[in-house]
């Protein structure tokens, strides 16, 4: 350390301004001072909150309700949940309907073609006659000269 550049460290004596006298190390030899430990309101426990400007009610109104909001966001989005499995069971009702009243609809156009396919198959089939043109033998040349 260099010499001569640093204050003395020395006992201090501490005076509040209510009364109270305690003594602590510094580099000057008395100290004043508004508030100690014995009368400072958050170690006596008489400390009180202050509201200044309505903080608190400002802050409860923006953010105090916001609880409630999310019960009510929870409730909407459940509700639409709902809507929406209903609405996609209603829609497979409807498509399951649809199907099986084409099915009928096929059924009855089988049906009703099944007479006329009988009659078909009943009758006779006549097999086409089919003609074998002769077979020409190929002549040899090499026996005509």
């Amino acid at each position: 350390m260099r010499q001569g550049i640093h204050p003395d460290y020395v006992e201090a004596t501490v005076h509040c301004s209510c009364g109270n006298t305690f003594t602590t190390k510094s580099t000057s030899p008395s100290l004043r001072v508004e508030l100690c430990d014995l009368c400072h309101p958050f170690y006596t426990g008489q400390q009180k909150f202050v509201d200044t400007g309505g903080r608190v009610q400002r802050f409860a109104d923006k953010f105090g309700a916001s609880a409630e909001t999310v019960v009510q966001k929870d409730a909407a989005a459940k509700e639409a949940r709902r809507a929406a499995h209903e609405e996609s069971v209603t829609a497979a009702r409807l498509a399951r309907a649809e199907r099986e009243r084409i099915e009928a609809e096929e059924a009855e156009k089988a049906a009703a073609r099944a007479p006329k396919a009988a009659a078909v198959e009943a009758a006779p089939v006549e097999e086409p006659v089919v003609e074998e043109a002769p077979v020409e033998e190929p002549v040899a040349e090499d026996a005509a000269e």
